[in-house]
């Protein structure tokens, strides 16, 4: 049976539904080692999981393991109206149609079968691909390596000094583009790209458009077709869901004329000794055993999400973030350094910076010892660190079970930090 998530808080939103959110995720109610609450804020990186994900997990296996689109005894047909049910939940969920919605691992291989299989096909040199200049590596080195298998020229659409896209030069930057790739909302600065304009401009100069969601579905609003992107990759394990499962959305006309990206099981029609007939779209991308249960479950973290509402995730993440970089800006005559947008419109739970002369790790320990989890790297964004002169940078990220408090407690970090290190 299908499960039925409630909604977990009233149309009030005070407190008491926040306290009725968190109480869902059992990895908050336990202490750190050290006896602190935990204080989760690397979202960005993976999200933490609700009960009722967990127990889809369980359910599977306890209840009805077993194989799909083959077996006729019951469990197995459970198992195949489960996991085709959870693709229609996030064709739901993104405001797509079911045979849109291609399982993959994850934003990364999502990517990665668009290159090979759409890039492959219909770039050749000569031929330009638009990037951003805040791209995450798995949106940019599979363009890189298409450009190099095909002779193409890479191009970049500029950001300034916080982030913020730099489109005076657009319509010259597309001339002569087949393609263009960009991040819906930037890991490293939470920057939200102006897809509004980006996409019809791109189409008008006749390019194909990819925008890797990543994080841009767990955290907006989202209807792929209102966006009229061509494709649009996401995670689970952003989202509440699983490691290991994700969707890539594509139009159904361009999926249809997609060679397959892997072969061998359930992607086929007709095999023969010397030729193969292949299935049609989405299930053509899906070769092999499926991960079953981890699209069982992506199916209910998407019901969770929709039973909050995303407008609602929207509006918390922004005033939890104007809530941060104000009581934030207070260390700023310290040395706190803060990047990306101070416009918490222009921007999606996510703050970077630095705080005077101490490492971005060192910071990160010194939070840990007081339950606090932040990032700190390059964020797989090497190219924009060096281009804005950071080595690595602390990053903080929100997501629906943050609170007012738990960004206290981050400023709290921050001053212990600031007398570890005497500042």
């Amino acid at each position: 049976m299908t499960q039925t998530l409630r909604a977990p808080f009233d149309s009030a939103h005070g407190d008491k539904s926040m306290e009725r959110i968190i109480a869902d995720f059992p990895i908050l109610a336990r202490p750190t080692s050290r006896g602190k609450r935990l204080v989760y804020l690397d979202s960005a990186a993976t999200s933490q999981k609700p009960r009722a994900v967990i127990q889809a997990l369980v359910d599977y296996y306890e209840q009805y393991n077993a194989n799909i689109h083959r077996g006729v005894y019951e469990i197995a047909q459970r198992a195949t109206d489960e996991y085709e049910h959870a693709r229609v939940k996030l064709a739901r969920f993104i405001g797509a149609q079911t045979s849109e919605v291609v399982w993959v691992r994850n934003t990364t291989e999502a990517i990665n079968l668009v290159a090979y299989s759409w890039g492959d096909h219909n770039i050749t040199a000569g031929d330009a691909i638009l990037l951003t200049e805040l791209e995450h590596h798995s949106d940019l080195v599979p363009w890189q390596l298409l450009a190099q298998r095909t002779g193409a020229q890479l191009r970049f659409i500029p950001v300034d000094a916080r982030g913020i896209h730099i489109l005076d030069d657009l319509d010259r930057l597309l001339d002569g583009c087949k393609f263009v790739a960009v991040s819906h909302v930037s890991n490293t600065l939470g920057t939200i790209a102006p897809l509004e304009t980006i996409i019809p401009r791109a189409h008008a100069a006749g390019a194909v458009v990819l925008v890797d969601g990543a994080q841009g579905a767990p955290h907006l609003p989202l209807d792929v077709k209102a966006l009229d992107a061509d494709f649009y990759a996401f995670s689970g394990h952003k989202m509440l869901g699983p490691t290991g499962i994700g969707c890539l959305y594509g139009k159904r006309a361009l999926l249809e004329a997609m060679p397959p990206f892997l072969s061998g099981g359930d992607m086929i029609r007709k095999v023969e000794y010397t030729r193969t007939t292949f299935n049609d779209p989405p299930r053509r991308f899906e070769a092999g055993t499926s991960n079953i249960a981890d699209s069982i479950a992506f199916g209910v973290a998407a019901d969770y999400l929709t039973a909050l509402g995303m407008p609602w995730v929207r509006e918390h993440e922004r005033a939890l973030t104007g809530y941060a970089l104000e009581r934030l800006a207070a260390l700023e005559p310290r040395g706190l350094a803060i990047y990306g947008p101070r416009d918490p419109q222009r921007s999606s739970g996510v703050i970077s910076f630095n705080f005077a002369d101490i490492h971005p790790h060192d910071l990160a320990s010194i939070l840990d010892t007081e339950g606090i989890c932040i990032r700190a790297g390059h964020h797989c964004t090497m190219p924009l660190m060096e281009k804005s002169g950071w080595s690595a940078t602390a990053r903080a990220s929100f997501y629906i079970y943050n609170t007012e408090a738990d960004v206290d407690a981050l400023y709290e970090g921050l001053e212990k930090a600031a007398r570890v290190f005497h500042i």
